[in-house]
């Protein structure tokens, strides 16, 4: 990916190195983290077996040498989906790293793309903004960490990115290559185009009367039509002689990488498509590929027939 020397964007906010209080990560599209109900009597305040059950975890973290009242005062534990990490010591990441620059320059192209396609229709593009973190941190749909992976909030119109994310699409995803990182960008971006012109306004009103698994595959639907729009990027980048050789196979294989079906086998060893919401791997490739290939925002309506 021919990337270096272009203009990056401005619409960064760098929080890495910065320090979040505890929480769960939720997933902006109302998939939750873990919670931990907390017993009480009717008009709050805790019961007498959850301070009993409190204090005995309480003096056994003591024992093993972690007082949690320290570290709950300091604000470094920061939890999602089932585990924590602590923040609060990491060093401030480099402001102008090559992972920053790259960033900041795909985030610059997906504004090109889109300054240029809602100028077409006569309308305005409200350009994004790109949180950088690491560990957690907050956002207008809840505490998010890196647990949730990438993800855009349309409470705050931000994309939440933890770059670490990318080590582990290469390691974990086997979806390796500067393209397919781009291509999370590119999607979390179609996600803030869908918010723009109403799509994840009205899929959050009308969740409110759907059972989960319907709302499951509306979901597919909302996630497949940013995939087609990240192909709509990608197509326009091509345009601008930005992919090198290979670039678009990288994108294909971590559309593929990642579908649902594929996740699932590799994580339980099979496959469960009441419980989809992304899309399965030949889905997500396919609605990619009509992106890329049509260029055009027209070709992307996934919620009319059969995807």
């Amino acid at each position: 990916m021919e990337w270096k020397g272009r203009r990056q964007s401005d619409n960064i906010e760098d929080r890495r190195g910065q320090s979040s209080g505890g929480g769960f990560g939720r997933n902006p599209f109302g998939r939750s983290g873990i919670q931990i109900p907390m017993g009480g009597r009717r008009g709050g305040g805790l019961s007498i077996g959850t301070i009993i059950f409190l204090a005995v975890i309480y003096f056994v973290l003591k024992a093993m040498g972690i007082d949690m009242l320290q570290v709950l005062e300091e604000g470094n534990v920061s939890g999602g989906s089932g585990y924590e990490q602590q923040v609060g010591s990491r060093p401030a990441g480099p402001a102008n790293d090559e992972m920053t620059a790259f960033v900041r320059t795909v985030l610059a192209e997906t504004e090109t793309t889109w300054n240029g396609i809602f100028k077409q229709s006569g309308e305005t593009y409200e350009e994004p903004k790109l949180v950088l973190f690491d560990g957690t941190t907050r956002s207008a749909c809840g505490k998010a960490s890196s647990a949730t992976g990438p993800f855009y909030c349309p409470g705050d119109r931000k994309v939440y990115l933890d770059t670490a994310f990318f080590r582990q699409l290469s390691d974990q995803f086997n979806a390796a290559g500067d393209f397919a990182q781009a291509y999370v960008i590119a999607h979390e971006v179609g996600h803030h185009v869908q918010n723009l012109t109403g799509v994840l306004p009205e899929f959050n009103r009308q969740r409110q009367a759907m059972g989960e698994r319907e709302a499951n595959k509306m979901s597919v639907r909302v996630e497949l039509q940013a995939d087609c729009y990240a192909g709509i990027w990608a197509k326009s980048a091509d345009k601008e002689g930005i992919l090198s050789d290979g670039d678009l196979e990288e994108a294909l294989n971590a559309a593929q990488q990642i579908g649902d079906d594929t996740l699932q086998k590799r994580s339980q060893g099979y496959v469960v498509p009441d419980a989809f919401n992304h899309g399965t791997s030949a889905q997500r490739m396919t609605w990619f590929k009509r992106g890329y290939d049509s260029g055009n925002v027209s070709a992307c309506d996934t919620f009319s027939g059969n995807i």
